[in-house]
């Protein structure tokens, strides 16, 4: 482990460690690809619109998942640094159990207020039924899929990168079969494709608590072994949290575009699930390669490392930015042909390639303000973490859609996304200013 965070080159290093997260993520696009087009398959504009108001839902338990996960892992990665390695186990084992309460807090809250939930989220008399019916399935199965972002990120800290992945691949893989099955199969529709995403987390689940058990060294799942002091626990909530607000802003976002659209049908609201499933394309490669980066951004913060902590920020730079133009590129050219593979409704495609063109337009920016945001949380700068997080598709986006649909209506909204990423871009180099470390080694 020591050989690969402080010894090997920044290349080798940064692509040991993200390559596995970006062939995971490249896995979860297929599966969400798959997905869409097998409720996209039933040619229903109602019930791809209901399960595209309930899907937030499951974005948001990534999102509580990642205090833990994200949060852990960045306290972990800083402590391998500085050579503290049984606190370091001891919060593995905190994070571990802690996402497993969490779980099933939230299961509790979204059963007991499901009609409220239901209708910020945007559901209509026309979509109620479906997206009640994803909702309520993914609300049993919380517990399981708020806990796998844990041991998903923290093994990572160990360079355990392969068998993250194999793990995040499996469960994936059994999502893609059984979502057809249970769909057409069982007749279960919305329902259906819920049930296979809480039953392929299950799975993964189980593979990674073996990894954990029989691969690491330094990790734990022991329930004796996760006492750690307050200090310890702020920090993992004050990285964690704010690196949870990401997805937590994108399911704000994505409600708060449904409840905009709505006014022009449910084909628009369809429309606009299917073009932001078609951008995941981009934003879960860039994810994968940030996110695969921040293990060793926060070993070398941890070491007070300062040439290679800014080697590897530059270069975790320009290989998601230099990724992000090409796709861009693609997406901009085959955008009609994309949305035509899902649904080959002409007012759909039509719509869809449009916001697909808009969505894709800033993915760029997005990736870079993510690069900033994910070394931040790898440094333990809480503060620009937060911001950036909050900002990009929470403050900064509901401005630019309130401001962008007022004035110029329907295209208002689908420009609203690339507005704000203009304006968060801007953020994160001021915030990267002000905090970029100075080590003096």
């Amino acid at each position: 482990m020591d050989e690969l965070f402080e010894h090997a080159s920044i290349k080798k290093a940064y692509f040991t460690l993200a390559m596995p997260v970006v062939l995971g993520m490249a896995v979860t696009l297929i599966y969400n690809m798959v997905d869409t087009f097998f409720v996209a398959k039933t040619g229903n504009p109602d019930l791809v619109a209901g399960v595209s108001q309930g899907a937030p839902i499951f974005t948001l338990m990534i999102a509580l998942g990642d205090i833990f996960g994200l949060g852990g892992s960045s306290v972990i990665s800083r402590l391998f640094g500085e050579q503290k390695d049984k606190i370091a186990r001891n919060v593995s084992g905190y994070c571990f159990y802690y996402s497993i309460v969490c779980g099933l807090i939230i299961t509790v809250i979204m059963l007991i207020f499901q009609n409220p939930i239901l209708h910020l989220l945007g559901a209509s008399p026309a979509t109620w039924k479906y997206a009640r019916e994803y909702y309520l399935v993914i609300a049993w199965g919380a517990a399981f899929i708020i806990f796998g972002l844990s041991p998903t990120n923290i093994l990572r800290t160990e360079g355990l990168a392969i068998q993250s992945m194999i793990a995040s691949m499996v469960g994936t893989g059994i999502n893609i079969i059984l979502n057809p099955i249970f769909i057409f199969t069982c007749g279960l529709g919305a329902a259906g494709s819920a049930l296979a995403t809480v039953t392929s987390s299950v799975i993964a689940d189980i593979l990674m608590i073996y990894y954990l058990r029989t691969k690491s060294k330094k990790l734990t799942t022991s329930i004796h072994e996760t006492k750690i002091s307050n200090q310890l626990k702020w920090q993992i909530y004050a990285i964690g949290i704010p690196a949870s607000v990401t997805n937590i802003m994108v399911t704000f976002a994505t409600a708060m575009t449904n409840r905009y659209l709505i006014n022009y049908g449910a084909n628009s609201v369809a429309a606009m699930g299917i073009a932001m499933k078609a951008n995941s394309i981009i934003i879960m490669i860039m994810v994968g390669f940030a996110f695969g980066a921040q293990p060793l951004i926060g070993y070398a913060y941890g070491a007070r490392d300062q040439k290679r902590f800014n080697d590897v920020v530059r270069f975790d730079i320009a290989v998601v930015a230099t990724l992000n133009i090409v796709l861009t590129i693609l997406l901009l050219i085959f955008a009609p042909e994309i949305i035509r593979w899902f649904m080959n409704d002409p007012i759909i495609v039509k719509e869809g390639a449009a916001m697909l063109r808009w969505l894709s337009s800033s993915t760029t920016l997005a990736g870079i303000i993510l690069v900033f945001t994910t070394t931040f949380q790898s440094m333990g700068k809480a503060t620009p973490a937060f911001w950036l997080s909050f900002s990009r598709q929470g403050l900064i986006f509901a401005f630019s859609i309130a401001i962008l649909s007022h004035f110029f209506g329907y295209i208002g909204i689908l420009a609203a996304q690339a507005a704000s990423d203009c304006l968060t871009f801007i953020l994160a180099l001021i915030f990267y200013h002000f905090y970029r470390p100075h080590f003096k080694n």
